[in-house]
This record gives structure tokens, C-alpha cells and sequence, in this order.
């Protein structure tokens, strides 16, 4: 059903539990994967591969303009993100910089430097921006539910003033992954995943691969009619509060 043959479809955080499990799926259907994602990380995979830090705007728009001398990408999908302030408490003025612009607005300046390029372009040209159900209800990680919130607005944004030019752009709103991200919580306490699961109705986290296929789904052809919108992958997370109903049953 879904065949991105040969698209060039660029993914940021390209190195991370999903962006792994993204870029193993597009390659499988046929995409020409252009992988993203900081000095640090390990690309050796993939034939295009450019290293940035999303702090840094001079690298990102350099990275940009280095994927566009190869072609233009048909999908740009900005699925990089990190957190550490938990809480209020831990939220400092550097630190509240530092998560927004990792977050929303290195991604931000990423994608606009795509958009005049995919306006001359033709065919199936879409964005997808991972975000978070930090985005709709709080879970804590104050800045980065703020800037994921934000990518949700830009993303609206795209889809409502670049659909003349064809480009849809749609965003994927996960709950809890079980990804590297998690491996300091677990160290702190290693039961931390057992009473998650109590507050999801399908009574588990989502997995890479399960995010990895909405994202892919709103990237292609597949997708052609739908734009401007979210498509949760939370395990039914934001469907309803499950133990308050445990607690009054």
C-alpha cells in the first residue's frame, strides 16, 4: 500500500531509538534516506548523512543547503528531540533556552529552509514532525512540552499556507517510547516501566516501530488528503484517565 520509491526523505534524530526504527522502515519501502543528527551520533548506515546540532543555526542551514545540492527532499521529517528538566525545579533560565531550541526552534529554522525548493517541486511533498502528548496535557518536562506544543502550531502553520504549493505537513504525537531516552529514569528507579503501564489501556508503552509506521503512513502517497492534522500513538493514553476509573470501579 505504501511505496516511497526512491523519494529522498530526510530524517533528523536519525540516530536515536526512533529515528533507527524510522529509517530502517523508509529504507524498506523504498526511500533514499538522508540522515540527521549530532556530531556524536553514529550514521555510518546510510549513504547521505550530515552531523549538526540543532542549537547550532549556522550548521543547520548549512546542513540544508548541502541535502539541497543533492536533490530535493520530497519528505522532511523532524523527529529529533531531548529533555532533562523534569520539573519547575530543575527549569533555569539556560535551561528553558537550551530544550526550546533543541525542540522547536532548530527544527523550525530546519524545515523553512526546505520549503521554497519543495514549492517548485512536484508530486507527493510532505513534512512530519514528531511531537509528544506533553504537547496536549502536562507530564511533566515543562520547555520541552512548551516547544513540542510550539512544532504542533508550526506544523498547523505549514499545512495551512503551503497546501496551494501541494505540501502537506502532519504531525505524530507519541506517548511514552521505550528508547535510550529513558535509561536514566530506569538506572534511578528500574520498576519505573511497570507503573507506567498502569496508566495506559492497552497496559504498555508504544514501541520505535509502532511510531515509526504512523510516521511513515503521513509521509506518503498513502496520506495524499490529509494535512493539518495529529495522529496520536499513546496506547490509549490520551483517550481517557484510566485510574481514576480503577479508582471509582
Amino acid at each position: 500500500m505504501i511505496d516511497l520509491g526512491e523519494a529522498r526523505v530526510v530524517v533528523t534524530g536519525a540516530g536515536g531509538g526512533v529515528g533507527r526504527a524510522l529509517c530502517a522502515t523508509l529504507a524498506r519501502l523504498g526511500a533514499q534516506v538522508i540522515a540527521c543528527d549530532v556530531p556524536e551520533a553514529d550514521l555510518s548506515a546510510h549513504a547521505e548523512a550530515y552531523h549538526f546540532d540543532l542549537r547550532d543555526r549556522a550548521a543547520i542551514l548549512s546542513a540544508a543547503d548541502n541535502i539541497l545540492a543533492n536533490g530535493t527532499p520530497s519528505v522532511v521529517i523532524s523527529n529529533a528531540g531531548w529533555t532533562r528538566a523534569e520539573t519547575f525545579q530543575l527549569c533555569t533560565p539556560d535551561v528553558v533556552e537550551d530544550e526550546l531550541t533543541r525542540n522547536f526552534t532548530g527544527a523550525a529554522h530546519f524545515t523553512q529552509a526546505f520549503l521554497p525548493a519543495m514549492r517548485a517541486a512536484s508530486g507527493n511533498r510532505a513534512f512530519v514532525f514528531v511531537s509528544s502528548v506533553n504537547a496536549l496535557t502536562h507530564h511533566g518536562n515543562p520547555p520541552y512540552s512548551a516547544a513540542k506544543a510550539a512544532m504542533l502550531a508550526w506544523s498547523r502553520a505549514i499545512a495551512v499556507e503551503e497546501g496551494r504549493h501541494g505540501i502537506r505537513s502532519n504531525a505524530v504525537i507519541p506517548a511514552s517510547i521505550r528508547t535510550a531516552a529513558w535509561e536514566h529514569r530506569l538506572q534511578a528507579d528500574p520498576a519505573i516501566l511497570d507503573k507506567l503501564a498502569a496508566i495506559y489501556p492497552l497496559g504498555r508503552i508504544v514501541t520505535t516501530d509502532e511510531v515509526a509506521a504512523a510516521v511513515t503512513f503521513l509521509a506518503s502517497p498513502a496520506a495524499s488528503g490529509i494535512t493539518g492534522t495529529t495522529l496520536t500513538v499513546d496506547a490509549g493514553l490520551m483517550a481517557g484517565n484510566l485510574p481514576f476509573l480503577d479508582a471509582i470501579s
